[in-house]
């Protein structure tokens, strides 16, 4: 008989106990790390002892180590970057997928990971009211999910253009042309650079940062050619979705492969109250989110989703004697995303979505940004503090006169460690950004965060 429960039993109680401990302290404990990288680092043995450990000793001994270096992201009361919590079944799903160790890049080989990721697209898809004949590939995140939806699009673009991009790469390629709005995130210019295809093309956004479809149909006519026009589905600091029907239909009419970037926005699609907001988004050719924003999955899940299957298989399959590929059909994991090799991380999605039903999802969102607009409005009350974006979505922007005192109110927020929000620049100013993104927020964390605030206002006066 195996003695592996035997083995791994020990490791895997303490590890469940030092997780509940730590859960349980989230509601409560101070947001912010009470230690330092470089604190936690000089706790760590400088070299690797010569002898074994015992497994549940080193499970013990992590605990005690990362303790003190950990940020509270799961607390109601973190606004950080746009990060958000996980779901209980979520996070016991990502258990299992570490216990099954499935690589998860053939049906063949791991077919329970692959009908169940399949699974989990089907509904995803249904779910954000897009066709349901694209193909869904599970990233590490956004930024990677970027890279899927663009790379699917070079490759649709080259082909039209009669240049075999695989048998001769980018050099005396015809040069493909990205657009994108001024205030994009970073992501898709990192996305670009990593496809080689280099800087955008900016165009004019309004005062929300939406892109303004006559200054793209302008910018395209400039310079025709091959094209991909890149959109936003939540604007980073305002929340803001571009005019996609205009915007698409603009692209489109000049022969362009249309990117949507909503790693957290996108998901406004699935509320009827905020659907209008993303009208005709559908229409667009790939878009990216991510399943550890809005959806609350653990880290790392971003989701690559192409309506055009054969573009996206066509640019990461890879066919080898050792390989037993799938020919048509679903496809094979590997072909949707830059990875042969990774976990099952669409399992916990389809965990989430399971846990939570159509209505559990939808009652989220639209939770998430009722949170936002109840924080946005309690700071508004505050002396002192301006809201500066239409409160949209689950984005609120906030400065507190000067650049200089919104800078140490913000750095006030964070060495209290009550509630987490993080600063940023906008508009030529310093801000305060907080994004709603955690399913556990609820009003009393909302009064607690507005009191902080109130709080840390009253402490940084204008001059000093």
């Amino acid at each position: 008989m195996s003695a592996m429960p035997e083995t791994y039993g020990a490791a895997l109680e303490r590890a469940m106990a030092h997780a509940g401990d730590w859960l349980a302290s989230v509601p409560t404990r101070s947001v912010r790390p009470d230690s330092t990288a470089d604190q936690v680092a000089k706790s760590i043995l400088p070299r690797l002892p010569d002898e074994a450990t015992d497994p549940a000793e080193v499970v013990d001994e992590l605990a005690a180590l990362a303790e003190p270096g950990l940020m509270a992201i799961q607390s109601g009361r973190f606004f950080g970057w746009v990060m958000g919590g996980t779901l209980p079944a979520a996070m016991a799903a990502d258990w299992l997928v570490s216990a099954w160790d499935q690589n998860t890049g053939l049906r063949f080989a791991t077919p329970a990971a692959a009908a169940i990721e399949e699974s989990a697209a089907a509904w995803l898809l249904d779910l954000l009211h897009l066709p349901a004949s694209a193909d869904v590939g599970f990233t590490t995140g956004a930024t990677t999910a970027n890279f899927v939806g663009l790379a699917a699009g070079r490759q649709y673009l080259m082909d039209e253009a009669g240049w075999d991009l695989e048998a001769l790469g980018l050099t005396g390629a015809p040069r493909i042309t990205t657009f994108a709005g001024r205030e994009r995130h970073a992501a898709v210019d990192l996305a670009l650079r990593y496809l080689g295809l280099g800087a955008c093309v900016p165009v004019d956004a309004d005062e929300e940062g939406r892109i303004l479809p006559d200054a793209l149909a302008e910018a395209m006519d400039q310079q025709p050619g091959l094209s991909l026009v890149c959109l936003q589905a939540g604007n980073l600091h305002s929340g803001a979705f571009d005019p996609m029907e205009e915007a698409i239909a603009v692209a489109h009419d000049r022969g362009a492969w249309v990117h949507v970037d909503g790693a957290f926005g996108l998901w406004a699609a699935v509320s009827p109250t905020l659907r209008a907001r993303l009208a005709g988004v559908e229409e667009a050719d790939s878009w990216a989110t991510d399943a550890h924003k809005t959806l609350n999955v653990p880290y790392d899940c971003g989701l690559a989703i192409v309506a055009r299957p054969e573009a996206l298989r066509r640019a990461f399959s890879v066919h080898t004697s050792y390989l037993i590929a799938t020919d048509a059909g679903p496809g094979d994991p590997f072909e949707k995303v830059p990875e042969m090799s990774r976990r099952a991380r669409g399992i916990p999605v389809w965990a989430a979505l399971r846990q939570l039903g159509r209505n559990g999802v939808i009652s989220m969102v639209d939770r998430l940004a009722a949170n936002a607009r109840a924080l946005a409005e309690g700071l508004a009350a505050i002396p002192g503090v301006e809201v500066l974006n239409d409160v949209v979505f689950t984005q609120v922007s906030v400065s507190f006169g000067s650049d200089d005192r919104t800078h140490r109110v913000t750095q006030r927020l964070m060495a209290e460690g009550a509630v987490w929000m993080s600063g940023s620049s906008w508009r030529g100013r310093e801000i305060l950004r907080i994004s709603v993104s955690n399913w556990t927020t609820d009003a009393g964390d909302v009064a607690a965060s507005i009191a902080a605030v109130r709080g840390a206002v009253e402490a940084e006066p204008e001059f000093v």
